[in-house]
C-alpha cells in the first residue's frame, strides 16, 4: 500500500468557497427541459406547473445554489418573447437534434423552478442573432417594477413581483457557434451590450463575459485587454473532459478501458493548469483580482448512448464520472480565491448529468452522490494544506493518484479526497499544525469504475458511512481503497 501525507492548518482560512461553485447548467438541449425537468402540466407524472416534482426534491438534496439556462449554444438563438404569454411561437433547435419547441417552458417557467429549488438565476442573453434591444429589454421584463411598461406585461403573463437576476452571461461560445468572433471584436461588443443591460428593482447583477474554450489564451488575452472590472465581474472557461481527446471518437460512457480511464483521469486533471494559465494572463490585466472566473460547462463527454438520437448527448454515468467529479471539485475548492462559480453540464439527461429519466423512474447517478458528497464545502472557508501524494504512470500519464481539499465552516473541518488508482490502495496519514484531532467521521463512494446505478432501481455507486478510519496520538490515518471518494468530518 502506497502512503500520502497530508498537514493543515485550521487557524489559517483562506478564500471562501462560493456555493455557486456547485452550480448546475440546463440548456434546451435533449431531454434536459422537456421531457427532463419539464414534463407539462397535464403528465402524469407528479408536477408543479409542469415541473417534475422528484426533480425538484433530488436538487434540492445536493443543495443547488444556482442554474444556468437557456444554453449553451441554444441561448444565441433564443428570443425570450417567443416564451413568454398565452400565445407562444414554436422555434427550431438547430443546434441539438433539429427538433421543434413549442417553448411552453420560458422565462416564467424557468423563474418558478428557481424558485421552487431555493436557487440563484444565471441568465445566458442572445448577443449571436440578439440585439443590444432584446436584451435591454429581457431584462425590464424580468426586474423592472409592475409600473413600467415591460413591468406591467410581466404582470399580465401572470407574475407582478419582478424576479432577481443574480447572474447575466452575455453570449456563449463567441468564439465558435456564438459568431465566430475574434477576442477584441466580441469585446468590443460585450462593452455595448452591458452598458445597457440595467439593474432594476434594486436588481445587481454579476456580469460575464465569454472567455476562452479550454486552452485558447489568445482569447484570454483579448478579452481582458479590451474589458475593465466596471465592465465585468467574470469571464467564463469552457472545458470539457473528452477520453480520447478527438472529438469525432470520445469514447464509450460504459465500455471503456483502463487505458482509457487513465486518460480521462489526466485529462480532466487538465482543468487545473488551464485555471493557473488563464489567470495568470488576467491578472496581468487585472491585478487587484477584481475579475472573477467561471467555469460555466465543464464535465465529461463521451459518445452519445446507441440507440438515441445523437443530437440529444445521452450518457450513461459510472465510477469514472464520480471520480472526475470530485476531483474537479477539489480543483474548484482550492481554487476559490478566483473561481466564483462552477456549472455542471449537464442538469438532467445530457452529458454528465446528475439525474437521469426513464418516464417515471429518475435516476440519481454516481455524479450526484459526490454532489451530496461534498455539501458542507458550500459557503465554508478553504483551509491551508500541504500534500505529499503517489504518483500513477499510464501510457506516457502522469497523474497525482490522489487529490483533496479541505474547509471550515462553524467551527467544523471537512477534508474531501478522492484515490484514481484502479487497483492500489493508498493510505493517508493527516496530521494537524494548529491543533491535536480528537475525532472524525468518515463516508465513502467506491465501486467497480464500470458500475451504475440503473433504471432496474439498482444503487451500485452511493454514499456509505466508512469505518476505515483511525486516529493515534492525535494524528489521523486513513486507508482509501482503489477508486474511491471520501470525506472525513475532523474534530480538534
Amino acid at each position: 500500500m502506497k502512503t500520502a501525507y497530508l498537514k493543515y492548518d485550521s487557524g489559517k482560512a483562506l478564500s471562501r468557497i462560493a456555493p455557486e461553485i456547485y452550480g448546475h447548467f440546463s440548456e434546451h438541449l435533449g431531454r434536459c427541459i422537456y421531457n427532463g425537468i419539464y414534463v407539462g402540466k397535464g403528465s402524469h407524472i407528479s408536477n408543479t406547473d409542469g415541473i417534475r416534482n422528484d426533480v425538484v426534491q433530488a436538487l434540492k438534496e445536493i443543495g443547488i445554489p444556482v442554474l444556468r439556462w437557456p444554453g449553451g449554444c441554444f441561448a444565441d438563438e433564443y428570443h425570450w418573447r417567443d416564451g413568454v404569454g398565452a400565445d407562444r411561437k414554436p422555434i427550431l433547435n438547430s443546434n441539438w437534434g433539429g427538433v421543434t419547441e413549442d417553448n411552453s417552458f420560458g422565462t416564467h417557467e424557468f423563474f418558478e423552478l428557481c424558485e421552487l429549488l431555493g436557487c440563484k438565476a444565471y441568465i445566458a442573453g442572445n448577443m449571436g442573432s440578439g440585439t443590444v434591444q432584446e436584451l435591454s429589454e429581457w431584462i425590464q421584463y424580468i426586474t423592472a417594477p409592475t409600473d413600467t411598461p415591460l413591468g406591467s406585461e410581466r404582470k399580465a403573463n401572470g407574475h407582478e413581483t419582478p424576479w432577481a437576476v443574480e447572474y447575466l452571461g452575455i453570449g456563449n461560445e463567441n468564439w465558435g457557434g456564438g459568431g465566430n468572433m475574434r477576442p477584441e471584436a466580441y469585446a468590443d461588443l460585450y462593452r455595448q451590450y452591458q452598458t445597457f443591460a440595467k439593474n432594476y428593482n434594486n436588481n445587481d447583477m454579476v456580469k460575464v463575459a465569454c472567455g476562452p474554450n479550454a486552452d485558447d489564451y489568445e482569447w484570454t488575452e483579448g478579452v481582458m485587454r479590451t474589458l475593465k472590472p466596471w465592465h465585468t465581474g467574470a469571464i467564463s472557461l469552457h472545458y470539457y473532459t473528452v477520453p480520447t481527446g478527438e472529438w469525432s471518437h470520445k469514447g464509450d460512457a460504459l465500455d471503456f478501458s483502463d487505458d482509457e480511464f487513465y486518460s480521462t483521469i489526466s485529462k480532466t486533471l487538465y482543468m487545473e493548469e488551464l485555471i493557473n494559465r488563464h489567470g495568470a494572463v488576467m491578472d496581468k490585466y487585472d491585478s487587484e483580482g477584481k475579475i472573477k472566473l467561471i467555469i460555466d460547462e465543464w464535465g465529461c463527454w463521451y459518445d452519445v448512448e446507441k440507440g438515441t438520437n445523437p443530437g440529444f448527448l445521452y450518457q450513461q454515468n459510472t465510477m469514472r464520472d464520480a471520480l472526475v467529479a470530485a476531483i474537479n471539485l477539489n480543483i474548484f475548492n482550492n481554487h476559490s480565491d478566483r473561481v466564483i462559480m462552477a456549472n455542471l453540464a449537464q442538469t438532467m439527461n445530457v452529458l454528465q448529468a446528475v439525474l437521469l429519466s426513464d418516464s417515471e423512474k429518475l435516476i440519481k447517478t454516481p455524479t450526484w452522490q459526490v454532489f451530496k458528497m461534498f455539501l458542507p464545502h458550500h459557503g465554508a472557508e478553504l483551509v491551508r494544506t500541504s500534500c505529499a501524494v503517489p504518483y500513477i504512470y499510464n501510457g506516457g500519464n502522469e497523474m497525482p493518484q490522489l487529490t483533496c481539499s479541505m474547509s471550515k465552516k462553524n467551527g467544523e473541518l471537512f477534508l474531501t479526497v478522492s484515490n484514481a488508482s484502479l487497483d492500489e490502495d493508498c493510505r493517508l496519514l493527516i496530521d494537524s499544525e494548529s491543533g491535536s484531532i480528537s475525532s472524525a467521521e468518515g463516508q465513502i463512494i467506491t465501486a467497480e469504475v464500470h458500475s451504475f446505478n440503473g433504471f432496474d432501481g439498482s444503487e451500485n455507486v452511493r454514499i456509505e458511512d466508512y469505518s476505515g478510519v483511525s486516529i493515534a496520538g492525535g494524528k489521523i490515518t486513513l486507508d482509501l481503497p482503489p477508486c474511491s471518494v471520501a470525506a472525513l468530518k475532523i474534530y480538534e
